[in-house]
This record gives C-alpha cells, sequence and structure tokens, in this order.
C-alpha cells in the first residue's frame, strides 16, 4: 500500500509511470508532474479504467473510500464508468431545471429544426401566458392541478382553441425536460379531457362560380396599395397559403420555367412545393417587378420593405371591398379552387391535393402515393386562370365597397386652463 511519504515524493519522468495502492486503486503519474488516481477493474469480463479524481485534491484516504464505493457497484451490478458517465450527463441539465429555463432551451431546438417563423412566434406567445404562472417553477416539482389552472385561465376568456394548442405545447416541454432528465412525467398529457373542446370552424370561401366571378371583379376595383392589390388578385390563380404567398422572393420565381418554387422551411409540411404558373399569373408578375423588383419580397411591407407584407394584408384588403370576415378570406381561395376543380370531375383529386400541398393522411397511402402529378398540374392550373378569366367576364355586377365612416376631430384642449368646465 502507498504511504503518504510515496506519493509527494515521486518525481515526473521522460514517461507516465504507476504506482500501486493494491485492490485496483493506482497513482498515474504523468510527465507534466500532474497525479491521477485511477480505479482499475473488470465488468462484463472487460478490463476497465475509472479516472476517479487528482492528487492532491483527493486524498489517499479519499481514493481508497471512492474504490471501496466503486466495488460496492460493482458487486451490485453497476458499471462505475458508466455510472460516472451517466451523472456527468445529468449534471450538466440539472443546472437549468426551471420550467421557463427548459421550455427556452426546446424553443431554440425548434428553431435549429427550422421550424417556421409564424409557428416559433406563436409558441413564444403561447409560452409567455404559461410563465407568470409556473416559470419560475422546477420543472420536475409542477402538479396537473397547477397547469390546469394555466390553462383555465385562457378558457376564462372563452379562448377554447388557444387553450388546446397551450397544452400541446406545455406536453412538449414536458417530453423535453424527460428526455433531458429534469422531469419524470408529461403532466400536461393528463389534461387531454379536462378542456373544452373548440368548434371545428373553416376558413370562409366564396364556392358558387357566380359569386366568385363578381368577387373577381370587384379585386379589380380595389384602390388601395399597390402591393397589396398584385397580392389579392394572385392569390385566386395561386391558392397558396397566405403565409407563403406573402414571403414570396424574385430568387424563387423562375418565369423562364414558369415555376414557384417555395422552400421546404416555409411550407407547413415542411416539404419544398413548386407552382406551375399560367400565363395570366406571369403577365402580373411582370406587373408586379415593376412594383417590387428591386426588392427581396414580392410583397414587401409598406412601412419596413426589408419584411413581407403583413399577414392580414390580403384580408384587410377583401374586408374595404365590402366582404366580410364569414364571406371570404384569404386562405379561402385554397377551398374555392379546391371546390370547383374538384367539381368539374376533369382532375384527378391527388393532383388536386398536391397542388394543396396537402399531405396525405393516411400513413399507408402516403408511403405509395408519392408521385407529382406534375404534367397534370400545369395543365390544370392554366385551365384554372382561364375559368377565372371567364367567370370575371361573366360577372355582371360588383360588391358594394364598405363604407368608411368618418368620425368628427374632437377639440383639442391645448391652453385650456385645468379645472375650468366646458362651456
Amino acid at each position: 500500500m502507498l504511504t503518504q511519504l510515496q506519493i509527494t515524493s515521486a518525481k515526473p519522468q521522460p514517461k507516465p509511470y504507476t504506482l500501486s495502492d493494491g485492490q485496483g486503486l493506482a497513482l498515474f503519474v504523468q510527465p507534466s508532474g500532474a497525479k491521477i488516481w485511477r480505479f482499475r477493474y473488470r465488468y462484463g469480463g472487460q478490463a476497465r479504467t475509472l479516472h476517479i479524481g487528482q492528487w492532491p485534491a483527493l486524498s489517499l484516504a479519499d481514493a481508497r473510500e471512492k474504490c471501496r464505493d466503486a466495488r460496492k457497484a460493482i458487486a451490485s451490478g453497476i458499471d462505475p464508468v458508466l455510472e460516472k458517465k451517466r451523472t456527468k450527463i445529468e449534471s450538466q441539465f440539472a443546472v437549468a431545471t426551471s420550467f421557463k429555463e427548459v421550455a427556452i432551451e426546446w424553443v431554440a431546438k425548434c428553431e435549429r429544426e427550422g421550424l417556421a417563423e409564424i409557428t416559433l412566434g406563436k409558441i413564444r406567445w403561447l409560452l409567455g401566458m404559461a410563465y407568470p404562472m409556473i416559470g419560475s417553477h422546477p420543472i420536475n416539482g409542477i402538479t396537473p392541478i397547477e397547469a390546469l389552472s394555466v390553462l383555465r385561465k385562457i378558457e376564462a376568456k372563452g379562448n377554447y382553441e388557444s387553450a388546446r394548442r397551450m397544452r400541446s405545447v406545455l406536453s412538449r416541454v414536458f417530453r423535453y425536460g424527460i428526455a433531458t432528465a429534469r422531469c419524470d412525467r408529461d403532466v400536461a398529457a393528463d389534461l387531454r379531457g379536462a378542456l373544452t373542446t373548440p368548434r371545428t370552424t373553416h376558413h370562409a370561401a366564396i364556392v358558387d362560380p357566380e359569386e366568385v366571378g363578381i368577387l373577381l371583379k370587384t379585386m379589380d376595383g380595389y384602390t388601395g396599395q399597390a402591393v397589396t392589390r398584385m397580392a389579392m388578385r394572385l392569390s385566386p390563380h395561386l391558392f397558396a397559403r397566405p403565409g407563403e404567398l406573402r414571403q414570396a422572393e424574385w430568387s424563387e420565381i423562375d418565369v423562364v420555367k414558369a415555376i414557384w418554387s417555395v422552400p421546404a422551411e416555409r411550407m407547413k409540411m415542411r416539404r419544398p412545393h413548386r407552382v406551375p404558373l399560367s400565363v395570366q399569373v406571369l403577365e402580373m408578375i411582370e406587373e408586379l417587378r415593376e412594383i417590387s423588383g428591386h426588392r427581396r419580397y414580392l410583397f414587401p411591407c409598406l412601412g419596413n420593405p426589408k419584411r413581407p407584407m403583413s399577414e392580414n394584408g390580403v384580408n384587410q384588403a377583401l374586408r374595404r371591398l365590402g366582404y366580410q370576415a364569414e364571406e371570404m378570406t384569404a386562405h379561402g381561395f385554397r377551398a374555392m379552387a379546391a371546390t370547383l376543380l374538384n367539381e368539374t370531375g376533369r382532375w384527378n383529386p391527388d393532383a388536386i391535393e398536391r397542388q394543396l400541398a396537402h399531405q396525405e393522411a393516411s400513413s399507408v397511402r402516403r408511403a405509395y402515393a408519392r408521385g407529382e402529378y406534375w404534367d397534370e398540374r400545369v395543365t390544370m392550373m392554366q385551365h384554372w386562370s382561364d375559368y377565372l378569366d371567364q367567370l370575371r367576364a361573366a360577372a355582371t355586377e360588383t360588391k358594394k365597397p364598405r363604407p368608411v365612416v368618418k368620425t368628427a376631430k374632437r377639440k383639442s384642449n391645448a391652453g385650456r386652463p385645468r379645472g375650468r368646465p366646458r362651456k
């Protein structure tokens, strides 16, 4: 067995060497002069080495005590090396254990994975409502009733859909906490049946051909911002999701091949999407190029051209034209196209679904139905633009614009002495 004097007097040599203390414990002396305690043992028939610590921070007596603990662990069927690695990993995550800290980590992970910025914004907004109540609580100590109180506060305002989404976000944070060894249970999963089920509502859309023609003719008379007008005119021809359309960039438009290529990170299903451009769309794009061709986006924001237009731009334009939210929405152009194209019976429903960038609900069917139906989609999109032109030409009236209500200007109180009543 080693003595304190032997350890102190051990000098470094050109090559590392060891001083044995018996029962697998040895002091490893490096050429630099560092002296490290190592415990050598066999586990599962394999030779293993456990690095215990450095002398003199770890004394001889402490090193022997750690060796005794390691031998007890081996006798219990535990590998000390694996246990040390596990403890190290857990300690790395143990620093941040509050719900807010874990949630921020999870959001950062979602951001690295390419989640759309608009989705990340909604997640941050939902979590922001949870932080005041449970943000500072240790995530492993949050109870189902505490999580339910967060959701009940949102439900009390009648926001049932927001409460449902909040429960889903909370559940994903808890699952991330489980994966990173900071909590043992997803308490939000137990609350599925505790929330009010929101009524399913669909985006308002006009699907009657005659009314579609009136809508198109009314849109031609829009006198607002030129960028908004072009976004509204292109919406029925492209029937893309509003977020995909408003963020379209000039680099994605290929007028030679007549294709708009949307990158995967902007698509809801995270798959790249291509949109065939009809002759009518190409003409409108060239008209739009005169307005925003020198910018990054086809539809730049009026106040900040480095950003795309507002997500409510087309909806607000429809309201100005007299169409209420329960009549027509920007998203409704997709339902309009899907309904009328399917009613013709001329096009393969799968081709229509591909153009809508929908994902097949059945995982089995999705695995086999991988065709893009590109040639049919090219023909279909040109036919659709031609059909829209026919409906517009056949329209005999337009929607009456919403009247602008003027409010009387209030008189200024500037210069009026305080406390003196008006006459």
